[in-house]
């Protein structure tokens, strides 16, 4: 016995969507661990300038907008000479 051609030509294109769409899921996932290992870098990229200007500056925090920059309060007591 079979079951109606109708029925098997939905079945197969439930499976079909189905497949497509783990095949997309497969692709974004990719794509998210590239973006990831993106960030990762760019973060090291943040941390390894922020030790340059802390040798030229000491701790500061910076304005990005303005270019302006205040020393922190810790450094800033660090920095104070009874």
């Amino acid at each position: 016995m079979k079951i109606k051609e109708e029925e098997l030509k939905l079945i197969k294109e439930q499976q079909k969507n189905l497949s497509k769409l783990v095949n997309e899921i497969g692709l974004l996932e990719t794509q998210k661990h590239g973006l990831l290992h993106e960030i990762a870098v760019v973060n090291k990229d943040i941390r390894d300038y922020k030790e340059v200007l802390e040798t030229q500056y000491g701790s500061i925090n910076v304005d990005i907008e303005t270019g302006e920059y205040t020393q922190m309060e810790s450094d800033v007591e660090g920095n104070k000479k009874d």
